[in-house]
């Protein structure tokens, strides 16, 4: 049963609190919502719909169903929603997902402010998964208007075919769209990555965090600010974080190592964090806050001058934690597999 509620999940004294805004959902993923939208939350769940928070409530109905369109499970499904930067007038979403083949499909569709019009599908982008684990999934518009696409290596250990550091495959990499010319080809401005589980941009900044999977030792998270000259390389199966992994020389870009790395005593898959810029916690500007899928460690930190600062572990943990969000006013959300929504406030 779908509901929300007011309530502590696993409690912290001090730092961050997570509020249960809401339980009963399907896997979800992922959680947003536009600028435009203050009383508004958008849930992605992994089976391919996407339900709707109003007023602390979940609303009736479906934003989106695509479960027809979807191979759920594991890695797979509907793993990613973006607002266009504009969506206050031109109402168009950006989903990905994968689709029954398995492999990866980025839609763009036109809402009527309820619900997204079915008839309205146009596919930006097709890539194929030649394993069904490591679909990255995430989607997240830049400062610069770009739609920003990451995926991982394609799947199976230790990127077998060494698609990472190719670019002659798009697998591997952080892509740029540009949605206003829908066929236009993708852009790759990194490369490097294993699985890349949440990636955004800091709403003041610009710069870009992005949460890497790693394979069996360490996991990362990477950082390229705003005024970076160029295509980055994160590594990756050159090194998995900082560490050797394989012989091999790296393949083209500047190569950048995490800005934080923990090991698989400390969880075992990271999923990328959220800058919080909201208005409540004024103290809490500027923190980074990230955590692990396995463990439901929740950490914050902050970069100055390209190095984490400040690292704190937080005192509660969220099971099965899947994603973070912001809503329109830029206070920080979090979303588990089990089926629950929580506010950290």
């Amino acid at each position: 049963m779908l509901s929300a509620m007011s309530g502590s999940a696993t409690g912290a004294e001090g730092g961050l609190r997570p509020v249960v805004v809401a339980r009963g959902l399907d896997l979800p993923v992922q959680v947003t919502a536009p600028r435009g939208e203050p009383t508004r939350l958008y849930v992605v769940e992994q089976p391919g719909t996407i339900r709707v928070i109003e007023g602390g409530k979940v609303r009736r109905g479906l934003f989106l169903d695509v479960r027809a369109r979807v191979v759920a499970g594991g890695e797979q499904g509907l793993l990613g929603l973006a607002f266009d930067p504009k969506y206050g007038t031109n109402r168009f979403i950006y989903v990905n997902y994968t689709d029954t083949n398995g492999d990866t499909r980025v839609v763009r569709y036109r809402t009527d402010g309820r619900r997204a019009l079915p008839g309205s599908a146009r596919l930006l982008l097709r890539v194929d998964q030649p394993y069904s684990n490591h679909n990255g999934g995430g989607l997240a518009f830049g400062p610069d208007g770009f739609l920003y696409v990451g995926l991982g290596d394609g799947g199976s250990g230790g990127d077998p075919e060494n698609r990472a550091q190719s670019m002659a495959s798009l697998l591997g990499k952080m892509l740029r769209l540009d949605v206003r010319r829908p066929g236009s080809a993708p852009e790759i401005v990194a490369l490097g990555l294993r699985n890349p589980w949440r990636y955004s941009f800091d709403r003041l900044t610009g710069d870009l965090y992005i949460g890497d999977v790693g394979q069996g030792d360490v996991e990362e998270i990477d950082f390229t600010p705003r005024g970076s000259p160029g295509l980055e390389n994160y590594g990756w199966d050159v090194y998995e974080g900082s560490a050797s992994f394989e012989d091999k020389p790296p393949g083209p870009g500047r190569l950048v190592f995490p800005v934080f790395e923990y090991r698989h005593d400390q969880g075992c898959s990271v999923t990328g964090g959220i800058v919080y810029r909201g208005k409540a916690r004024p103290a809490q500007r500027g923190l980074y806050t990230f955590g692990d899928y396995c463990s439901g460690t929740v950490w914050t930190l902050r970069v100055v001058d390209g190095k984490a600062r400040d690292v704190r572990r937080e005192a509660f943990t969220i099971p099965s934690l899947t994603s973070f969000g912001e809503d329109a006013a830029g206070e920080l959300y979090a979303t588990s597999h089990t089926g629950t929504v929580f506010r950290l406030s």
